[in-house]
């Protein structure tokens, strides 16, 4: 440890919980106190109490809102006339946006130019003036705290700042005062503001509460940290809301100091969460806000018997990703199924196959012939059956019967 580290480490954090309960009185009544509710079904699968805050049900479908109000309402006049300036493509340029409004605040966000147009349009929709500039958020970022310098804005960072992290600890006391029996809080980290504000409050209320952070295995930055490793950061990840390459300055000190552990969750359980929620609590969560379901999902053990708060933090998912994600969970729960089967291309032949999969009550959904493209001989055609069954089992029972009927078939798996 550095000279520096050591020093930082003997300092107070500059967020207590007083803090906390004062962002609290500031924000009440202009954000949504989101319910905070069991799940038994989930807590019957996991062998543990799962307590869900519902966070995707703000204005804005995150928790971002808390944070940045917060920030708003600690403004100056001189400064609030002027405006406030951010530099982000998600959540945080959502809630300052829409509550800069509210206030009569201006708002300008910096966003890298290949953002989605749905997230541009939803910002300017809150009233921001969008500003696009790079290709990369680094370069956004760049270009926004030049102009804070240009216009004599106010930069809000979306995580590396006492009002904000002070404002995202309300969550926690929300969820305490709600389900005071939780001993666990699973929170994901990206920069880690919600981590040090709902870490910070939970300590405060509950001393023995244990602290997890979540983040995704392509994204570790703040598991760096605390672990001392050098994991790479990068990659095409469903929590994109958390995927942040370099944690915040404050917040690392937030997170070293409160921690228990912090655990890495892969793509396919992040995936596996999202539809879980879906198909069990009927709510819409994003990939950063179903990570700490896919904790628990990922490290079972971990979590046994404990009672667990867990922080849906955000509900914005493109509805088109959300379709391809649920696909996926169909597929590799043995409910949706892909088949190749190797035919001879003479007559009734297909209706042959179909006879087997009607004789076992399962849906075809789609068929696709190759008899060009292949190293089959040319009486050969190999033959793409998309079908629907009941379980893995079901699936598994069709496989032997095309087998028993002397065809060669296997699965198109997925990645």
């Amino acid at each position: 440890m550095t000279t520096l580290s050591k020093i930082e480490g003997a300092l107070p954090l500059p967020v207590t919980v007083d803090d906390i309960l004062a962002a609290r009185a500031r924000i009440s009544g202009a954000i949504v106190r989101t319910p905070t509710l069991v799940s038994k079904t989930l807590s019957a699968m996991l062998g543990a109490s799962v307590y869900l805050k519902f966070e995707n049900l703000q204005f804005t479908a995150a928790y971002k809102e808390r944070g940045a109000l917060n920030r708003l309402t600690l403004l100056g006049e001189s400064a609030r006339q002027k405006g406030v300036i951010a530099a982000s493509a998600g959540n945080h340029a959502q809630g300052l946006a829409y509550h800069g409004a509210r206030l009569g605040v201006p708002v300008t966000i910096v966003m890298p130019t290949t953002t989605p147009t749905v997230k541009v349009m939803q910002t300017e929709g809150h009233g921001a003036t969008v500003v696009l500039h790079g290709e990369k958020f680094d370069d956004a970022y760049a270009h926004a705290r030049m102009l804070e310098q240009e216009r004599g804005l106010t930069f809000v960072h979306p995580f590396d700042e006492p009002d904000i992290i002070a404002g995202q600890g309300t969550v926690a006391l929300e969820m305490l005062e709600d389900a005071p029996d939780i001993d666990t809080l699973v929170i994901p980290i990206g920069g880690g503001g919600l981590f040090s504000g709902m870490g910070t409050a939970a300590r405060a209320m509950k001393p023995d509460m244990r602290l997890i952070g979540v983040q995704a295995e392509l994204y570790p930055s703040m598991y760096d940290v605390l672990k001392g490793a050098s994991l790479a950061c990068d990659g095409d990840t469903l929590a994109e809301g958390i995927a942040v390459k370099e944690p915040g300055l404050l917040t690392r000190r937030f997170v070293e100091r409160l921690a228990d552990d912090i655990v890495l969750v892969s793509e396919r359980s992040l995936e596996q969460a999202v539809s879980l929620l879906l198909q069990i609590e009927k709510t819409v969560v994003e990939g950063a806000g179903a990570a700490g379901l896919a904790a628990l999902l990922e490290h079972k053990a971990l979590f046994a018997g404990r009672t667990v708060g867990l922080v849906l933090c955000g509900g914005n998912i493109d509805t088109r990703l959300l379709a391809n994600v649920l696909l996926r969970d169909l597929a590799r729960s043995g409910r949706l199924a892909r088949l190749r089967i190797i035919l001879q291309d003479r007559p009734g032949a297909l209706f042959a196959i179909a006879r087997i999969f009607d004789q076992q009550g399962v849906n075809i959904l789609e068929l696709s012939h190759q008899r060009i493209f292949t190293n089959l001989p040319a009486k050969g055609l190999s033959l793409d059956v998309e079908c629907e069954t009941r379980d893995a089992a079901h699936l598994e029972r069709l496989i032997a019967a095309i087998g028993a009927a002397g065809y060669e078939v296997s699965p198109v798996e997925l990645a």
